[in-house]
This record gives C-alpha cells, sequence and structure tokens, in this order.
C-alpha cells in the first residue's frame, strides 16, 4: 500500500492498475443511496478528481461518510479500477475512508455557479474552484517558461530595488514608502515635509520599474532580467491595471530595436508553447467554459510570425477603419485599448508590433530617431488584451539624454547615475517590459487582471 498523486493515476491507464493505494485530498462532491455511494476526490495535483466508490456493505462508517461536508479533507484506500470505456477512465473501490479535516457546512463554495465578482471577495478560497485552479496552474507554469526561456539564452536573473529614490517612467504616480509619523510630518523652515528626518534621508518610493538598474547591469553582464513586484499609484479601474503586478524586463547590450522585436517574439512564442505543452488539461477546461477560441488563438501564437508596422501606418490603417472608435484617431494619439485590440484582432487577426511612436507620448530613456519627431520604440499588440510588451532601444547618446532629462523637467542629480552609464562606455543597448499578468491574461482568456493575480491590489482594495 503506498501513498500516490492523482494526476499519476491520469497519466498511465496502467499506473498502480489493481493495486491497494490511499489518496489524500478534499470531497468535491458526494452522492449515495443506502447501498452505494460516490465521492469526487481532489488532491491539488490535477485539475481532475478521482471518482471514488464506497459501498455500505464494505465500510463500517459508511452512513457517516455519506455525510461529510464538501470540502472535508479525508484519507481513501482502495484498489484501483480503470475504466477506460466509462465516462470515469478509473475509479477508485474504496476499502477505508478516514476523516482528516471537517469543513463547516457554510462553506461557500457549494455546486452552484458563482461570478468572478463574489469570488474575488473570498480570494482566499477561489482557487479551489476549477477556473481559478486551472488559471494559478497555469500562472506557475508560465512564470517557470519566462525563467526556463531566458536563462537557456544567456539572460541573467537581476533582483534590483523594490524601494527606489527615482521614478523610472517620469511619472509621479509612485507609493510613498516612509517611516515618518504622518500625525506629526517634520517640516522644513518653509512648511514642507522635512525628508531627512525619515528612513532613508530622502524621498522614497515603491518602484514603478526595474529598467534603469537592470540596464547598469546590462553593461556589464551583457544580457540580464528582472521578474519582480512592481506598484503604480494610478487610480485606474480598468480590467487591465493593478497597483501591484509583476514585470518582466529584460536589458540587452548590443543589440538594437530589431533585435530587441526579435526576442520579445522569441520569448513570447517560448511561454505559449510551454503552457500548450504543459496545461493541457487546465487549457481544455478553461476553453470549454472560459473562451471557447483560446487554444486555437495560443497555437496561431506559437505557428504564425507577428505582424509589424509603424506607429504612423497604424493611424493610417484605424482612419481607413469603418467603425467609429470612442476616441476619434489622430497622429500624436496615445492609443486606446480600443485601438490596440482592433488593429490585432480586426485588421491582421494576430500579435502586431507597432514601432517608432511620437516622442511625445514615450518615456525620456527612448532613443530619439532622426526623424526628430519618433523614438525606437515598439508595442506588441495581442488579442484580447491590446498592449502585452512596451520596449524600446535605449538612447545611449550622453547629450540627447540629458537634454531629454531637462526637457521632462526631471531633477539631473537623480539621474547622475543613469548618465554615467553613457560616459563610461557607451553602446547600443535595448529593453523591454511584459506585464506578466497580462502575459497570464493572454494564455488563460481571463479578462480581468484581478483574476489572474492571487490578491489583487486595485484602488480601494487590499484585502487579504
Amino acid at each position: 500500500m503506498s501513498d500516490i498523486l492523482v494526476k499519476d493515476l491520469f497519466s498511465d491507464q496502467h499506473y498502480a492498475e489493481d493495486q491497494t493505494i490511499t489518496l489524500h485530498g478534499w470531497v468535491k462532491t458526494i452522492r449515495s443511496s443506502k447501498k452505494i455511494g460516490f465521492i469526487e476526490l481532489n488532491d491539488g495535483s490535477t485539475i481532475k478528481n478521482a471518482q471514488i466508490v464506497m459501498k455500505a456493505s464494505d465500510l463500517d462508517n459508511y452512513a457517516e461518510i455519506a455525510k461529510f461536508p464538501i470540502s472535508s479533507t479525508i484519507a481513501v484506500t482502495g484498489k484501483v479500477v480503470y475504466t477506460p470505456d466509462a465516462k470515469q477512465p478509473l475509479e477508485i473501490h474504496a476499502d477505508a475512508v478516514v476523516l482528516e479535516g471537517t469543513s463547516d457546512s457554510d462553506y461557500p463554495l457549494q455546486k452552484k455557479a458563482h461570478t468572478y465578482e463574489y469570488l474575488r471577495t473570498i480570494a482566499h478560497l477561489r482557487p479551489r474552484t476549477n477556473t481559478f485552479y486551472a488559471v494559478f496552474r497555469i500562472r506557475s507554469l508560465a512564470a517557470f517558461a519566462v525563467h526556463q526561456y531566458l536563462q537557456e539564452h544567456g539572460f541573467n536573473y537581476l533582483n534590483t530595488p523594490i524601494i527606489t529614490g527615482s521614478d523610472a517612467e517620469g511619472a509621479g504616480q509612485m507609493f510613498r514608502a516612509t517611516t515618518l509619523d504622518l500625525n506629526h510630518l517634520p517640516l522644513t523652515e518653509d512648511g514642507q515635509v522635512d525628508n531627512s528626518k525619515d528612513f532613508f534621508r530622502k524621498e522614497t518610493n515603491l518602484t514603478v520599474s526595474g529598467q534603469l538598474e537592470a540596464e547598469a547591469f546590462a553593461l556589464a553582464l551583457r544580457k540580464v532580467y528582472t521578474f519582480g513586484p512592481t506598484f503604480r499609484a494610478e487610480n485606474s479601474h480598468t480590467q487591465r491595471h493593478a497597483s501591484e503586478f509583476w514585470m518582466i524586463e529584460p536589458e540587452m547590450a548590443f543589440e538594437d530595436l530589431d533585435d530587441d522585436i526579435v526576442t520579445i517574439e522569441a520569448l513570447i512564442k517560448a511561454v505559449v508553447s510551454y503552457v500548450l505543452d504543459h496545461a493541457q488539461d487546465e487549457l481544455a477546461f478553461l476553453n470549454d467554459n472560459v473562451d471557447e477560441h483560446l487554444i486555437e488563438r495560443l497555437e496561431k501564437t506559437r505557428d504564425e510570425k507577428f505582424a509589424r508596422l509603424t506607429y504612423t501606418e497604424a493611424i493610417e490603417e484605424l482612419k481607413n477603419a469603418d467603425v467609429d472608435f470612442d476616441v476619434p484617431v489622430y497622429w500624436g494619439l496615445d492609443l486606446e485599448a480600443e485601438h490596440e485590440r482592433y488593429l490585432c484582432e480586426h485588421i491582421y487577426n494576430k500579435p502586431v508590433f507597432l514601432t517608432d511612436y511620437p516622442k511625445e507620448i514615450k518615456a525620456f530613456y527612448m532613443r530619439a530617431n532622426d526623424d526628430g519627431k519618433t523614438v525606437a520604440a515598439v508595442d506588441l499588440l495581442v488579442p484580447e488584451i491590446g498592449e502585452l510588451v512596451g520596449g524600446s532601444q535605449r538612447e545611449e547618446r550622453l547629450d540627447v539624454l540629458k537634454q531629454k532629462i531637462a526637457d521632462n523637467q526631471m531633477p539631473e542629480d537623480e539621474y547622475d547615475w543613469y548618465e554615467d552609464l553613457r560616459k563610461y562606455g557607451e553602446t547600443v543597448h535595448s529593453g523591454f517590459g511584459i506585464g506578466f499578468e497580462r502575459l497570464v491574461m493572454y494564455v488563460t482568456g481571463m479578462e480581468n487582471i484581478r483574476d489572474v493575480i492571487p490578491y489583487p491590489r486595485t484602488p480601494g482594495n487590499a484585502e487579504f
């Protein structure tokens, strides 16, 4: 007799056949009559449940078992019987069922449909549903695939600061990190908060990006990447934005915008391919219950080359489109999700790279193009999401960088170290950032970022 996992039983129709084994798991459903009963047991190793067949004649505690509440933890010992011709490919004929952990009768996930909005209020229990089991299993696989691809292609994993004194984006929407007593703030003579009395002797915030710090290491280790939490104090309530999220940020020395695009496409394809290969059961469930085109879309992403066009070409495509957008299209517009999705869902029907954006709508560190109007930027737009990846060739010319910092009215002394990178061995270098939760949305078909984060942080919500 041995303890085994349910996933192993489903992996091979002869695995443990006719053997007596023990399973530990949770009751998903119980149905019974006077003589025979059935338990659907899940042990967390797979989305699939093992069917336990129990007979009153074989179990002294049969009547007690039949009353176990949903989500009770049990140990089942019995013989494995494979039934390939039946709806259920295998079942366990129970010799013993032991209650290891009881569940109260008010367990909120009874066998009925629940809205995603309700499930967010019980985020500590929602991974027990099939939908969220599948989502968070795929999230784990996608994270592994990111690390695997980058490690196998010469990238060094880098941990950049979570607490920072600079704003990488220059947007100013950051969460303050402080130990000051907010009820008794120290003030300077002119009535301003005296930041010299704070823990770090200056104003610090939670990071919005590890990119700038990663650039420094790319100019020593050639290829690096960060994969960690980032924070933005943006009062946004859209389905694509969260206040705390994870970013994948590779940086590469000696690589220009074209090289950047090649790496982006290869990484996305690698993650999608890994999920398709290793999450077949989860994807099948999501395809049947969340997005009926999910697998088809992912296979197309894996197999077809992404489209590529300039921002200017995209504006012309959108202007010629036979549709009335909520936000009118013009050159210089920071494209909205409706525009991005129209390009990749209706015109190209696949992921689309847009390059060479107007300099006014992109960050200061992006390399200025020779036309004086655009920068060497790239966004990857994907169906159902819109923007998934944002990247650029970085501005390596010190004089141009200095002017951009001045034009954006950014405090130059905070970027002295960043300018040093251009003084001491400047070279062509590029990088990009992927919002990991958006990537998980793409590979699961989920429409709301709150449903791909274990415990979402959004304006007005920091529960659990």
